[in-house]
């Protein structure tokens, strides 16, 4: 099995503040996706770019949980079970690859995806994180400008890693 990439929107060059951050949150989404497509689990769970370990797929996990974590927990305060829990590896996403397939890694990814653009659907920018601590409030705003960051660094990682894997570039 293949990870296939959905097709990639630019987002607008104006309209409102909103609309455009979902549209980058989006857009760095499906780069990810880009980044991965026509991979087999071995290629992605290569760590191409010695000495890092990191892998395709090791990013792909931890943006899944990253997703849960910012905008399922911190931003609704649902009771989330990170995907690729371990209690003995805090870093299990990037380090216990065998423990899903690829097509439960591909499916976890779209879920997160899907339930936080749910999450944020209707929610203003200055909405404040349910479960953030009182002394520290976070505004969706933030959360979204920290997740375009978060994808843009990873797609750098992903960059790097796919060219060094089978020569395949591109933005």
């Amino acid at each position: 099995m293949f990870i296939a990439a959905p097709p990639r929107i630019e987002p607008a060059f104006n309209g409102p503040e909103k609309t455009q951050l979902e549209a980058w949150l989006d857009y760095h989404r499906a780069t990810l996706l880009m980044k991965c497509e026509g991979l087999e689990f071995r290629q992605l769970a290569t760590a191409s770019v010695p000495p890092s370990s990191l892998t395709l797929l090791g990013i792909l996990r931890h943006m899944t949980i990253v997703e849960q974590y910012w905008f399922h927990k911190i931003f609704a305060d649902e009771d989330v079970v990170p995907a690729y829990d371990s209690p003995d590896d805090p870093d299990a996403e990037f380090n216990d690859l065998a423990s899903a397939t690829l097509e439960e890694v591909e499916h976890n990814f779209l879920a997160a995806c899907e339930r936080s653009r749910h999450i944020v659907t209707g929610a203003e920018l200055y909405s404040l994180a349910r479960a953030a601590r009182p002394s520290t409030p976070i505004d969706l705003r933030w959360i979204c400008v920290h997740m375009i960051e978060e994808y843009a660094r990873h797609n750098g990682h992903a960059d790097l890693l796919r060219e060094c894997i089978d020569g395949a570039t591109g933005d």
